[in-house]
């Protein structure tokens, strides 16, 4: 069972990475590289501190920067502790065609921490800009985040850095961690904010 599980998840992984092409793989790469999120990370937190005011925007702002620490720090350690090869150090996918446009790092990929982080600062963001008014409700904000943790976490398979498997448990992670933190900020904002303006 577990082995046909694994036979699917290559077959998607390939499926997907099949759709590469010289104009993509830049667009990709750019995806990919986490040295782009820091600048919008800095924007985003900056415009909820201005929306939601210092001390709510503060807490908030703290849980996304704890949803990013948490899912990039766990799913290091579980990758080291799984031990499963990325896609570009997999010898039969290799030879069944597998484009892989990154240069090689770290052997091991699951899971995905582009995937957790992006998807876990996607949510606790959007439900963080919505504790201030709740009948605005951010739509285009979250339509622009989500399709962003969308493209980085699908950068990753065109990359062959991870398996759809992979990719799909990051998500699946980083949307728990980012409304674990988001009820945190939350549930603190209610207790020490709301009482003192009440």
């Amino acid at each position: 069972m577990l082995d046909r599980l694994i036979g699917i998840d290559q077959d998607i992984t390939l499926w997907i990475n099949s759709f590469h092409s010289a104009w993509s793989d830049p667009v990709w790469m750019f995806f990919s590289d986490v040295r782009i999120w820091f600048p919008a990370y800095g924007a985003i937190m900056a415009a909820m501190i201005y929306r939601l005011g210092w001390k709510k925007g503060l807490i908030v702002v703290l849980s996304c920067i704890l949803t990013v620490v948490l899912t990039d720090q766990i799913s290091y350690h579980i990758k080291e502790g799984v031990d499963r090869l990325r896609p570009y150090y997999t010898t039969e996918l290799l030879q069944r065609g597998l484009h892989w446009p990154l240069n090689r790092h770290s052997y091991f990929g699951f899971f995905s921490g582009h995937a957790s982080n992006t998807f876990g600062f996607a949510i606790c963001s959007f439900l963080g800009f919505r504790l201030n008014d709740r009948t605005c409700r951010y739509r285009m904000y979250g339509w622009g985040v989500f399709l962003w943790a969308i493209l980085v976490s699908l950068s990753r398979i065109m990359m062959a850095a991870h398996f759809f498997g992979d990719v799909m448990t990051g998500v699946f992670f980083g949307l728990a961690v980012g409304l674990l933190m988001a009820g945190l900020a939350r549930g603190l904002i209610r207790w020490w904010l709301e009482p003192a303006t009440a």
